[in-house]
């Protein structure tokens, strides 16, 4: 009985803990769950905001840009990665760090020219600290980065060696011929020129990835949680042609040196397309000094002055008030009407149509324009909406101007605005809308738009490739454009012009002098202007040049100062068909080989100005450069017959040299 009542005892206590701990694990099975409950009705976002987020960062990674390309795949515009380094000291062993640290700053000191002791006291005192996020350097190029990588400590990686790395996109012109008021940017700095024009098509997609904070300022990448990787942007060719624009910029600064100008700016465009090959924009920033910061072509305004001559009397000529029979006495240069003195700068006399343009006559165009057109000058304003000169282009470059004409329903206008109007005042336009008028007129009539993208490429396939476009059909008729063609060509052979004439290439075109800010006291201002194209019988580019504010003491007549740089660009960009072997290399009918050799002569570059090549063998002379480190462009075979940059050009080692070489 007794055994049996101390296992009664036994049990009920055994029982009585178990229920003890049965009741503790159930209470302690409520309160979880309580605290499950509670955390569900909690405001996470409170709690998010609490740690997460003052933890850890969901942060952009930037996807690089596309290249932007000249039209012949030279790039204008690149990105480049860029190497941040930074120091995990917390996951490098004391061991490691012991052993290595000796040759790491011994490396580090030959990199980048510091004492070892200079590294050595940096290092120590933040392996003291543990900091895991400690910035070494920044803005490594790739073989700097994939030679600092492989350095003791660093090569044993993120996780023993405490390395990491951070990769960032830096954007770089990669070329001396075009300057960043063309090429323009696309960033925290603003939107303009070819870089905004086309960002929809070289951004790309951005990535993203996580970071964990490591201190107040420093925040950690992690790599192996990135949630998305960056889509990089496709590749835009434009239709500037490097070769073109070279000839353009050379031209121009050097004209603009000459006479002193404040700016200038010149503008080449391919007939048959409507293609901007070249786009030029020259500002004063101290004595002798040009740069290219602004784009003048497309967001400046300006009275075109006498270039819109040709504007006005082609109107006439297509509602057949002008004929080649035409003429206009323009009495001694001087005119009265409605109040307003109009003069020439020279001449008098009786005028034929092809002489008012020839000669410049602003008497002539007026007195021919308010004959025609005074009763009813919206016939004659007419013309100029039809020609989309009361219209903003419709571009893809940002900042262009909307042109700007007096009408009738304009409280200024006056019985003397339509003559104002007719040579190139009370009038606003910006110079490509000028340039695509002239186009017009060398393309026969048919107006195009002005494209600056010849095509988009990703991963080697053109995505898209441009096509001409249409804005006017049919400008005026036949008759009127070849009048006004043929009086453009006199302007250059006969006319304000001739100065440029050249038996060698026929070229038509319009000068202009204009007056500008003339109702403000002090002394006068002036813009000098030509505008045309070449071969005038089978034109291939048009041409608009514009040189503001030369020194009037040297000159400031679009013949003296603007002319000149048109014949430079047309004679060196418009190249005759060569002969495959010249004439005198002939005899009795066969190549005198003999001719085509000579002693290798040696090519150096001195003080960074180009050598004259031309004359000399191709084979000789191509290597040379190359090896000395600039790039060479070459077509054909033989002696070097022209050259690009010219003799005496500044050049830098990673710059691109042209040669054509024949035979």
């Amino acid at each position: 009985m007794q055994k049996h009542s101390d296992y009664d005892i036994k049990r009920k206590k055994t029982l009585r803990w178990g229920y003890v701990f049965a009741f503790a694990a159930f209470l302690l099975f409520v309160v979880f769950l309580g605290r499950i409950i509670i955390l569900q009705n909690t405001n996470v976002k409170e709690i998010k905001e609490d740690y997460i987020s003052k933890n850890y960062r969901e942060a952009t990674l930037k996807a690089a840009r596309g290249n932007l390309y000249a039209s012949d795949g030279s790039i204008l515009a690149t990105t480049v990665m860029r190497y941040d380094i930074y120091i995990d000291f917390k996951t490098i062993r004391d061991t490691t760090y012991a052993q290595n640290i000796g040759a790491l700053t011994d490396s580090l000191s030959q990199m980048f020219g510091k004492p070892r002791s200079y590294f050595r006291q940096k290092f120590d005192a933040q392996k003291a600290k543990k900091n895991q996020y400690y910035s070494l350097i920044k803005g490594l190029d790739f073989d700097q980065y994939d030679r600092i990588r492989k350095f003791p400590i660093f090569v044993k990686g993120k996780n023993r060696g405490g390395f990491i790395v951070d990769r960032n996109y830096k954007r770089e012109l990669a070329t001396t011929e075009i300057g960043a008021g063309t090429i323009g940017m696309d960033d925290h700095r603003g939107k303009s020129g070819l870089e905004a024009a086309f960002s929809k098509y070289l951004k790309g997609q951005d990535g993203t990835r996580l970071e964990q904070r490591v201190n107040s300022a420093q925040w950690k990448p992690i790599d192996y949680w990135k949630a998305k990787e960056p889509v990089d942007g496709q590749d835009v060719y434009t239709t500037l042609d490097l070769r073109i624009q070279d000839i353009a910029h050379s031209a121009l600064e050097k004209q603009l040196i000459n006479f002193d100008a404040v700016h200038g700016c010149v503008v080449v465009m391919e007939v048959a397309t409507g293609k901007v090959k070249a786009m030029v924009n020259l500002r004063r920033t101290e004595p002798g000094i040009y740069v290219d910061a602004y784009n003048y072509i497309l967001k400046d305004g300006i009275e075109p002055g006498s270039t819109f001559k040709t504007v006005s009397l082609l109107a006439a000529m297509d509602d057949g008030f002008i004929t080649e029979k035409t003429t206009v006495n323009v009495g001694g240069g001087v005119w009265n009407y409605a109040g307003q003195r109009i003069s020439d700068g020279h001449g008098g006399g009786t005028y034929e149509i092809s002489d008012v343009l020839a000669k410049s006559s602003n008497v002539g165009t007026a007195k021919l324009i308010t004959q025609y057109y005074a009763s009813k000058p919206q016939v004659f304003l007419d013309h100029l909406k039809r020609w989309k000169m009361f219209d903003k282009m419709d571009i893809e470059l940002p900042g262009i101007t909307k042109p700007f004409v007096y009408t009738p329903q304009h409280s200024k206008w006056n019985a003397a605005t339509l003559a104002s109007i007719s040579y190139g005042y009370s009038t606003n336009f910006n110079l490509l809308q000028l340039t695509t008028f002239y186009n017009g007129i060398a393309n026969k009539g048919k107006m195009l738009k002005p494209l600056f993208i010849e095509k988009i490429m990703k991963d080697g396939q053109t995505l898209y490739e441009a096509k001409p476009e249409v804005m006017v059909n049919r400008m005026a008729s036949p008759e009127a454009i070849n009048m006004m063609t043929h009086a453009l060509t006199k302007a250059v052979e006969k006319g304000t012009a001739k100065s440029i004439f050249t038996p060698n290439l026929k070229m038509a075109g319009k000068t202009g002098t204009a007056r500008f800010e003339y109702w403000l006291p002090g002394k006068m201002k002036y813009r000098a202007s030509f505008a045309g194209f070449y071969p005038a019988d089978n034109p291939k580019y048009t041409c608009y040049v514009m040189v503001s504010e030369p020194d009037v003491a040297k000159g400031f007549y679009g013949a003296t100062v603007a002319a000149p740089v048109f014949k430079e660009i047309a004679g060196k960009t418009f190249l005759k068909t060569p002969q495959n072997v010249e004439q005198e290399l002939l005899v009795d009918k066969k190549v005198d080989l003999s001719k085509l050799t000579e002693a290798n002569v040696k090519v150096t570059v001195n003080n960074r100005k180009m050598p004259k090549v031309t004359g000399l063998i191709g084979k000789n002379v191509i290597p040379q450069l190359e090896n000395a480190g600039y790039r060479v462009d070459y077509k054909g075979v033989g002696k070097i017959r022209e050259q690009f940059p010219l003799e005496g050009t500044l050049i830098n080692k990673n710059q691109r040299i042209y040669l054509q070489l024949q035979n």
